[in-house]
């Protein structure tokens, strides 16, 4: 430990851990308070290692960031595998109901599994597997209490030996040891902080290819040196997430990728290790697809609404789930997918890809063993034609990436390594330590980091330039609603243009020309005029956002520069043809509203406010163009408790009391938010009441936009969906 950790230690008598939760050392072992995914790999190496005690904390989800803060299942397995030894939870009656239904998910996995409707023919298709007969050959005969044990409090208290925990009122955790005579307060509220290898991060944002496979992570959960196993696949210049690990939108964020780029992820199955990236990146901005099997779908979705407490139907809510057959062909981006069910301890897809001339497939955790097959066919475990397709895996694709790792559950490396030289030289191994891996070996180890995408040498498809022009179109959010037969007409009127680093692509005081849509570089808007003459900042943009729009509407001179930040391609229409585009449409309403709203200061406004800072500049631009403001007096109730309401508000100027009961809860200022979403969109009674403590200014936005503003960024969903007085 460094000097200022032995320091804090010394304090407070117990640690923050790197990646977060608390630490404190007792007579009868470590205390850990919270517990954030990956937190393992900062004790694994500790005196006395990984905790088996567990204090859960007050709130154990972080809605906004979408991880779970009493991430249990990898220090359940370290104790239960490694170090034969059972897990202790300390946590309420309550909280036990919720974690039971998580782990026993993650763990062991669905308890009624039914496949027929998974597969093309039911029961008849060839490969068809007795699924629960293969759960129960990995689970052992286990059950969750050989693995754990809850401690519930009583009155407040638990008790280990001479140590006794007591919650405090205030939330916090007061942990009194007798053997050392000590006491010591442990905060019941747990932060997290990204802890992720970054590699060399690119100066100008990442441009995808026709095909490409990035690596997210190489390794394990349980290793300390490398990212945990994850990986995008770019087809046609967008990117599908496998199984992302946690933390990587930030990683993405930091290695100059937009996040618009990636549209969808592929979830194979619920374990920690790949599960935890996918709530994270549904959060992060647009909606995105989601494609797996209604069974593990089911599974993700039990297991994040014990943790988040969200209901099902608004969890399913906030993403496009595509449900997958095995048997049936998917296209997504352009390549051909196919998917089929890998042997493992839950069930974990596998999948191949056609694309071109190129293949792809990628086992998921997987046991590949022949030797292990025969002796699970003996046994009954395996049926008779899922025996035959295991045995039949498809090594004839061009690239493979295959997990290795420690049996049962995993593939031996010493397998991968005794195939023929020509499969062992297109396979790339992942979920493996780079200290396991063998040196003298034909096999390649994944390597992460934007800068090692591995790219395939591929002919490009027909109409490229096409396809990637209307790739564009449909990711401009003005534009979504167009008919079909608009797009043929934005083909033939749209030029490609290209501008230099530090080039002026809009000078301020200019007659405007044209409208401009970045395909690929990021550019910045100086020098703009907010409410009241202030300046409203500087505004940055990227890939798929769009600028020039309001001096071609209000045929005014332009308001700002534009700076290309990077080099910068941009489709452009000039000024005549794109207000003939839009012309039958309300586009030109929206725009001409966009424009009037921000001379009122919106964007500072909502750059600055605790609720909408962390939005994108996209979704930024479209919430501005549903806001409309609004005047009110000291005393105008705007919501009332027990009432069906028709609006939400963003407040410019005054101050806005919350009641409940009659009873003061908060008081909201300048850029706050209210009007409780879930209860907007379901139109159903406020839990609150808001009123006008002085005179006041708001941005009223209508039910019908809000709601449909939050389908399609249901990342905002979850930072707009705050708790009064919490």
């Amino acid at each position: 430990m460094t000097a200022a950790v032995l320091a804090e230690k010394e304090q407070k008598r117990y640690i923050t851990l790197p990646r977060g939760g608390y630490l404190l050392e007792t007579s009868v072992g470590y205390m850990q308070v919270g517990s954030p995914p990956e937190t393992i790999k900062d004790t694994m190496r500790l005196e006395r290692s990984t905790p088996q005690i567990f204090i859960v904390p007050n709130l154990f989800f972080h809605v906004r960031k979408g991880i779970s803060v009493a991430e249990l299942e990898f220090p359940i397995y370290y104790n239960h595998f490694i170090r034969q030894k059972k897990t202790y939870i300390v946590c309420t009656a309550e909280q036990r109901q919720q974690l039971k239904i998580v782990l026993q998910e993650a763990i062991f996995g669905p308890s009624q599994v039914d496949l027929r409707s998974e597969y093309v023919d039911g029961e008849d298709t060839f490969g068809y597997p007795d699924m629960k007969a293969e759960m129960d050959y990995f689970r052992g005969g286990r059950e969750l209490d050989d693995l754990i044990q809850f401690v519930i409090f009583n009155n407040n208290r638990v008790k280990f030996n001479h140590v006794m925990v007591e919650k405090q009122q205030d939330g916090d955790f007061l942990v009194v040891d007798e053997d050392w005579d000590s006491k010591t307060v442990v905060p019941g509220d747990v932060g997290f902080n990204v802890i992720y290898d970054t590699g060399k991060i690119p100066v100008d944002p990442y441009q995808p290819s026709l095909l490409g496979i990035t690596c997210l992570g190489p390794s394990h959960g349980f290793d300390v040196e490398d990212n945990t196993s994850g990986f995008i696949v770019w087809i046609q210049r967008r990117g599908i997430m496998v199984d992302p690990p946690v933390n990587s939108t930030e990683w993405l964020r930091e290695s100059n990728v937009n996040p618009k780029l990636i549209n969808s992820i592929i979830l194979t199955h619920t374990h920690a290790d790949h599960d935890a990236g996918t709530f994270q990146k549904i959060l992060e901005e647009d909606r995105i697809h989601i494609y797996s099997t209604e069974t593990v779908m089911h599974s993700f979705i039990k297991k994040y609404h014990a943790l988040t407490q969200i209901p099902v139907k608004e969890l399913y809510s906030l993403f496009d789930f595509v449900p997958l057959v095995v048997g049936r062909s998917y296209i997504i981006n352009g390549a051909e997918f196919r998917f089929s069910y890998a042997l493992h301890s839950i069930p974990s897809l596998s999948f191949d890809f056609t694309f071109q001339d190129q293949s792809f497939l990628y086992s998921s955790d997987h046991l590949n063993d022949p030797e292990i097959y025969k002796e699970l066919s003996e046994k009954k475990v395996l049926t008779e034609t899922r025996y035959k397709a295991l045995l039949n895996f498809p090594w004839h694709h061009n690239v493979i990436y295959h997990e290795a790792g420690i049996p049962p559950l995993h593939t031996r490396i010493e397998y991968l390594q005794s195939l023929p030289e020509d499969i062992q030289s297109k396979t790339t191994v992942y979920h493996i330590a780079r200290r396991d891996m063998p040196k003298d070996t034909k096999l390649t180890l994944a390597t992460f980091g934007i800068e090692n995408t591995l790219y395939p040498e591929i002919t490009p498809p027909k109409h490229e330039n096409v396809v990637r022009i209307l790739d564009v179109l449909s990711n401009i959010d003005i534009f979504r609603e167009f008919p079909i037969a608009k797009s043929k007409e934005f083909l033939l009127i749209v030029e490609e243009e290209t501008y230099k680093k530090g080039s002026t692509i809009i000078e301020k005081d200019t007659p405007g020309d044209k409208f401009f849509i970045i395909l690929t570089g990021n550019v910045s808007v100086e020098g703009i005029q907010g409410d009241e003459g202030a300046s409203a900042g500087v505004k940055s943009y990227g890939s798929y956002e769009y600028f020039g729009e309001a001096s071609l509407i209000t045929d005014q001179l332009r308001s700002a520069n534009v700076i290309a930040q990077t080099d910068v391609t941009a489709l452009t229409i000039e000024k005549t043809r794109f207000l003939n585009f839009i012309r039958d449409t309300n586009l030109f309403v929206k725009l001409n509203r966009l424009n009037e709203i921000r001379q009122t200061g919106t964007w500072d406004l909502l750059s600055k406010s605790r609720f909408f800072q962390g939005m994108t500049s996209a979704q930024k631009t479209q919430i501005e163009i549903l806001m409309k403001l609004r005047y009110y007096n000291a005393g105008n109730v705007f919501i009332e408790q027990d009432h069906v309401f028709h609006a939400a508000y963003v407040i410019k100027g005054g101050a806005v009391e919350v009641l409940q009961h009659g009873q003061s809860v908060e008081v909201l200022s300048r850029g706050d938010f209210f009007g409780e979403i879930f209860m907007l969109q379901k139109e159903a009674p406020s839990s609150f009441t808001f009123v006008a403590m002085t005179e006041v200014q708001v941005y009223e936005i209508p039910r019908k936009e809000m709601s449909e503003y939050i389908v399609n960024n249901p990342g905002v969903y979850m930072r707009l969906n705050y708790i009064y007085g919490a």
